[in-house]
């Protein structure tokens, strides 16, 4: 039994091993040479705009929702 575990071991790990090295020779592997580690800079200013991106995404649902809030009871007045 345990012969056989290690063997089905070796097998996942030649998969692995194969995936990996197919990794940067398919439709990706020029993206994936091309990429590098952000500088801290450059990854504070990403951080900044997804930040600002968050804000202005949660005050514009907030303001539709504020909408709704005090529009819709109005309307639902004058038809109803």
């Amino acid at each position: 039994m345990a012969t056989g575990l290690v063997e089905k071991s070796w097998e996942i790990q030649k998969r692995i091993e194969e995936r990996a090295k197919r990794l940067g020779k398919g439709k990706y592997g020029r993206v994936l040479q091309m990429a590098r580690k952000p500088t801290a800079e450059e990854y504070n200013r990403i951080v900044q705009i997804v930040a600002l991106g968050l804000l202005i995404l949660g005050a514009v649902g907030f303001g539709i929702y504020l909408l709704f809030q005090v529009v819709g009871p109005y309307v639902a007045s004058l038809f109803g």
